[in-house]
Parts: C-alpha cells; sequence; structure tokens
C-alpha cells in the first residue's frame, strides 16, 4: 500500500463529483480543510505542552533536590568519625 498517485486521486475526485454533486464538492472541500487545520494545531499544541511538561521538576525531583541539600549541610568539613574513636 503506497500512496496514492495521480491516476487514482482522478479517479476518487470523478467518483466524489458524481456522489455529491458540484454544489457540494467545494463545500466538502472547505470543510476537510478545516478539519485537518485544526487536526494540526491541536497536535502542535499537544506537542508544546508535552515539551513544557518534561521540563517542570516532578515531586520526587523536588524531594531529590530537598535530600541532596541535606547532605551537603551535613558534610560541612567537621568529621564525626573521629569523634566516636576513644583513645
Amino acid at each position: 500500500m503506497g500512496r496514492l498517485g495521480p491516476g487514482e486521486l482522478i479517479l476518487l475526485l470523478a467518483i466524489a463529483l458524481v456522489i455529491f454533486g458540484p454544489s457540494k464538492l467545494p463545500e466538502l472541500g472547505k470543510s476537510l480543510g478545516r478539519t485537518v487545520n485544526e487536526f494540526k494545531k491541536f497536535s502542535n499544541d499537544l506537542k508544546v505542552d508535552v515539551s513544557l511538561d518534561e521540563n517542570k521538576p516532578t515531586k520526587t525531583d523536588k524531594k531529590e533536590d530537598k535530600n541532596s541539600s541535606k547532605e551537603k549541610l551535613d558534610f560541612t568539613g567537621s568529621n564525626q568519625a573521629d569523634e566516636h574513636i576513644e583513645l
């Protein structure tokens, strides 16, 4: 199943002309064009929303950031291992 060639397109247009008539065919083309345009706009908006959501930190990322900052605060240069050594 490949793409439609020029012969197939002419055949489809002729069948549509016979079925719908010359007065309805422009209206159908216009509504089909609007539908395709709305679909493209929706898919582009969805791509933008998904890319924005990927850049937001999640709750687990925020928790990990808090834990890593606590770990940084715990390692302030004091050596706790030396305090527990008894001589």
